[in-house]
């Protein structure tokens, strides 16, 4: 579990859903943007709760460990819902050729040839 600090305020929440706001945070900032977002928190009387926060450019966002004892809440929906955000961070994608296999032929089509059946 993670202590989530903004604005002065400190709420708990998963390590993947601070992983995931941390990085949003951070790529939302470098658009030079600001975003709503929601994230699921646990309260002091261990209820599960939402917290809605402005992410970006001037909004400082710092994720720390924190003790904790028994089951953790599964929060990795609202995790991958940040990770689908249009502004999170994505691996680049790479054009690579398949490897030639020994049995690749050539195709040789005259697409202005009728086929015959």
């Amino acid at each position: 579990m993670r202590c989530v600090t903004y604005a002065g305020e400190t709420v708990m929440t998963t390590d993947d859903v601070a992983a995931s706001l941390v990085e949003l945070t951070a790529a939302v900032a470098k658009e030079g943007q600001a975003e709503a977002v929601s994230i699921p928190i646990v309260t002091d009387d261990r209820k599960v709760a939402q917290a809605e926060l402005v992410i970006g450019v001037g909004n400082d966002v710092l994720s720390s460990p924190m003790e904790w004892t028994g089951e953790e809440p599964d929060f990795a929906a609202w995790s991958e819902e940040l990770r689908n955000h249009r502004l999170f961070p994505r691996a680049p994608l790479y054009a690579v050729e398949p490897p030639s296999d020994e049995d690749d032929q050539p195709v040789d089509w005259d697409f202005d040839q009728p086929t015959q059946a």
